[in-house]
């Protein structure tokens, strides 16, 4: 793939929508949440048009605290899953990747939760709101379980959106790499309202 990756929210939507491109602004999946669901439910299609499905997203229970999210593709085929640590993600949200053998293989941390806060906090208040994704930029380091950094999710500044880059800090390619994008994605769907 041609990194870094953009992730842009589709602005006027009612279910939340991600566009995801490389670098050359080639689109590589377009992911639409569901909404009314008890349990988080997300499909990520290789178009815009919504038309062919690449993989599905299944949360294990309703309530999300520490729920873990099911990655498989459209025949059913288990690549692997992704948890969110329920207590440790109160204040640092903190993630971990497993395998389809629920093997863990990489964490996900945030690299400094006060730029957060201040983002959610002054995005809020009114007029200031609309400038804030110039100012604070929240990261997230994916590390591999001996702690060597692998990818990084930075907001990047918007205006009226939110945006994000993926950036590969490995010098090549894995196998694992779109059970990687896939978890990324989805702690990009979970983490947008605290930042």
């Amino acid at each position: 793939m041609n990194y870094p990756l953009k992730l842009s929210f589709k602005i006027f939507a009612l279910a939340p929508q991600i566009r995801v491109a490389d670098n050359a602004g080639n689109l590589i999946f377009y992911v639409k949440q569901k909404l009314f669901k008890l349990k988080e439910a997300v499909t990520v299609f290789a178009d815009e048009a919504q038309t062919k499905e690449l993989f599905k997203i299944n949360a294990d229970r309703i309530l999300d605290f520490s729920a873990s999210y099911q990655i498989t593709t459209i025949q059913g085929e288990k690549l692997g899953s992704v948890r969110r640590a329920g207590m440790k993600s109160i204040w640092k949200a903190h993630y971990t990747i497993f395998d389809k053998f629920d093997k863990q293989i990489m964490n996900i941390r945030e690299e400094n939760p006060w730029v957060k806060v201040a983002d959610a906090l002054l995005g809020e208040v009114p007029f200031l709101g609309l400038f804030m994704g110039y100012f604070f930029h929240p990261s997230y380091l994916v590390t591999l379980v001996d702690g060597t950094p692998v990818f990084r999710l930075k907001k990047q500044p918007a205006f009226l959106e939110k945006a994000f880059s993926i950036e590969n800090l490995q010098t090549s390619e894995s196998s694992q790499d779109t059970l990687t994008l896939l978890s990324i994605l989805m702690l990009t769907l979970l983490e947008r309202g605290r930042g």
